[in-house]
């Protein structure tokens, strides 16, 4: 038996998240005395292929088609289904993004294994059970999940594990699938990124505010902040929803679930629904005027004072800092 992790490419490069997922992956499998074969789907160069090698990969399966040159939820799960049956693999890993929480439910029918998705920890094997740890109740809880299946299907969260490089060097091994026709009655025809900006579901750093910044024109030094920092930039719903920033920018229960390093909340009082959302962040600093802003109970650091003077507080301390 063996180990099969999933590592998603965007425009011919793999995301870090992709790279926490095989070292995530090649944990799992020193665990089991096992092997790891990573699978790549699209069109992806060589030397981008021997990278997962430095992560723990000792095989790469390389899907080149432009068939599936875009992210097709069936087709890549059955893509997937097909390698870890090739590679008798047991256990799937893949990231628990946009497209991973798509493709993991789907492998897992197909390979009529347990599913574990948000997972936060290396699986545990004690007593004969094996466990994983995931959040639950939209990151205001942990559960410990027991799979009993043969096959194991595991979503890991993005910046859970942490990318984990490991001297080897992966052999790259063009693979060629059987894509059905079924499999493409509904597929991607272009897809339009924001080049220039830190997608927001792997950012280590985010900077986020709400309506305490009072127009969309203020939100200038909240990108000064973002830039200083190396962080995205992130809002809460009522600020999507009045315009002010784009739609890809909200976090919450309705908008994109986040688990940074750091998250700093300017001007957002905290409601359940944006704190869902956002809860499994690491460390969470709130910046808000109102010392009972609901935000106050879950930070980790807070600071009461209007925005328009701590931030430019912020910015010249980092400035100088830098300097």
């Amino acid at each position: 038996m063996s180990v099969l992790v999933y590592v998603e490419q965007a425009d011919g490069k793999f995301k870090k998240s992709g790279f926490e997922a095989v070292s995530y992956a090649k944990a799992i499998a020193d665990g089991q005395g096992t092997h790891l074969t990573a699978i790549s789907i699209g069109n992806v160069g060589e030397n981008e292929l021997k990278e997962l090698g430095k992560y723990g990969a000792s095989k790469v399966l390389n899907v080149s088609s432009d068939q599936l040159k875009n992210f097709v939820n069936q087709a890549y799960a059955s893509v997937i289904v097909e390698a870890a049956a090739k590679e008798n693999a047991d256990i799937v890993v893949l990231s628990n993004s946009f497209s991973g929480k798509g493709l993991a439910p789907r492998v897992a029918v197909k390979l009529k294994a347990g599913l574990v998705d948000g997972a936060v920890e290396l699986p545990q094997t004690a007593d004969g059970k094996f466990t994983v740890k995931k959040n639950a109740f939209s990151g205001k809880a942990f559960a410990v999940t027991e799979l009993t299946s043969a096959n194991k299907v595991i979503a890991l969260n993005p910046n859970a594990f942490g990318t984990k490089e490991s001297a080897g060097d992966a052999t790259i091994e063009n693979f060629i699938p059987e894509v059905k026709a079924t499999d493409l009655t509904a597929i991607v025809k272009e897809i339009v990124r924001a080049t220039d900006k830190i997608s927001l579901p792997d950012a280590e750093l985010v900077v986020s505010a709400g309506r305490g910044l009072k127009a969309p024109e203020n939100w200038g030094m909240i990108e000064e902040l973002a830039n200083l920092l190396g962080a995205a930039t992130a809002c809460s719903k009522p600020v999507s929803d009045a315009g002010w920033r784009p739609h890809s920018e909200h976090v919450g229960q309705t908008g994109i679930a986040i688990s940074p390093n750091l998250y700093i909340a300017i001007g957002i009082s905290g409601a359940i629904q944006h704190l869902a959302g956002v809860s499994s962040s690491k460390v969470i600093v709130v910046i808000n005027k109102d010392p009972e802003a609901p935000f106050f109970k879950v930070a980790d650091y807070g600071i009461v004072g209007d925005a328009f003077e701590v931030v430019p507080k912020l910015i010249e301390a980092l400035k100088a800092h830098k300097g």
